[in-house]
């Protein structure tokens, strides 16, 4: 069996390879993320999980494939990938000085059925001066990315406090991600095997 990422998150890449699981394939799945009335952050981020990894499972159905979502809450608000500077502007001046959460999905489907998890962490952000923010909007960091920050990077100084997975803020926990892999292929997967 091929261990296929359905992913095109290059910082995915770089969390498994942490782990020392190395996907055969990266195959990205393209789906619809627009969230159902009334759907929570959580259900949706467990929700495109699943629909990724059963795209990309159903032309791969002898493989194991892995697939992940992040959405970033402020309450029930969910704020997905800015589509330009002013929806990142926006979202960074809402999460100044507040605490918000970050919901991953996790889904692994192999031949014998489909597990998700979900994983929550809280972020607490400092509260951003206009020049904070305009800095970081320049840096061009907030692109392509769920809440327009990435922790990786030069948002970092923004956490004033996390509780939880930081792998997760990253793009995929990787303590729930490896139990899962483990649990679904056994030792197989190891890249020490």
């Amino acid at each position: 069996m091929a261990f296929i990422l359905a992913s095109a998150s290059p910082r995915r890449m770089e969390l498994l390879g942490q782990i020392g699981q190395q996907p055969d394939a990266v195959i990205p799945a393209n789906i619809d993320e627009t969230p159902r009335l009334e759907e929570s952050p959580k259900a949706l981020a467990s929700r495109l999980a699943l629909e990724k990894a059963k795209v990309v499972a159903g032309a791969h159905s002898c493989d194991i494939v892995l697939a992940a979502d992040t959405v970033v809450a402020c309450g029930r608000r969910i704020l997905a990938k800015p589509k330009n500077e002013q929806d990142a502007k926006r979202y960074l001046t809402l999460l100044s000085g507040r605490r918000h959460r970050v919901y991953g999905g996790i889904a692994v489907v192999t031949p014998h059925g489909a597990r998700v998890r979900s994983v929550m962490t809280q972020v607490t952000f400092k509260r951003l001066s206009p020049d904070e923010i305009g800095s970081y909007l320049a840096c061009d960091e907030w692109r392509d990315k769920a809440g327009a920050y990435a922790i990786q990077g030069r948002a970092a100084s923004f956490v004033k406090q996390i509780n939880g997975s930081y792998s997760n803020v990253v793009g995929l926990c990787l303590y729930v991600t490896e139990a899962m892999l483990v649990g679904s292929l056994g030792s197989g997967l190891n890249a020490q095997d």
